[in-house]
């Protein structure tokens, strides 16, 4: 797990079990959205580990969740948005799927399970830049979100 410091909250996790993509991630998060923090956790134990720590600290929960949805199976990816829903805490946290896979069946199981959004991961990293530029001005700039409670 990418390290963070108790003092500083960051404003989206990411979820991603492939290094490469979450370099790729984490760049052009830097690049895009500067002076926003991102933690990034490779599983399901490692995301739960750290939303309970926020919630146990009475610490903001991130803004943004970006949720690999092949961890590394789709199963994986569903089991853990059930589980980011599940608790009142979390169940306003905005969690958009990530995916190479843009099949009917993961879209729409996607978001019958709490997923605010799909998207098909880009191809290269102009796509990523566009796309994080278009995640902030729609989730920093555009929506209000509700403030975070911290019981279970």
């Amino acid at each position: 797990m990418q390290s963070y410091t108790r003092d500083r909250q960051p404003n989206i996790l990411v979820i991603e079990d492939n290094r490469d993509q979450q370099v790729l991630i984490r760049y052009a998060l830097q690049q895009a959205m500067p002076g926003i923090e991102s933690v990034s956790v490779f599983d399901e134990k490692e995301a739960i580990s750290y939303l309970d720590e926020c919630v146990s600290q009475q610490r903001e929960l991130p803004r943004l969740v970006l949720l690999d949805l092949y961890l590394p199976e789709a199963e994986d990816g569903w089991q853990l948005l059930q589980r980011l829903k599940a608790y009142p805490s979390r169940r306003s946290m905005p969690v958009v799927v990530l995916s190479v896979s843009s099949a009917e069946d993961d879209v729409h199981r996607s978001y019958q399970l709490g997923a605010n959004s799909y998207i098909a991961k880009p191809l290269d990293f102009e796509q990523w830049l566009t796309y994080f530029q278009t995640l902030r001005q729609y989730w920093w700039e555009t929506v209000t979100l509700p403030r975070q409670a911290y019981e279970y």
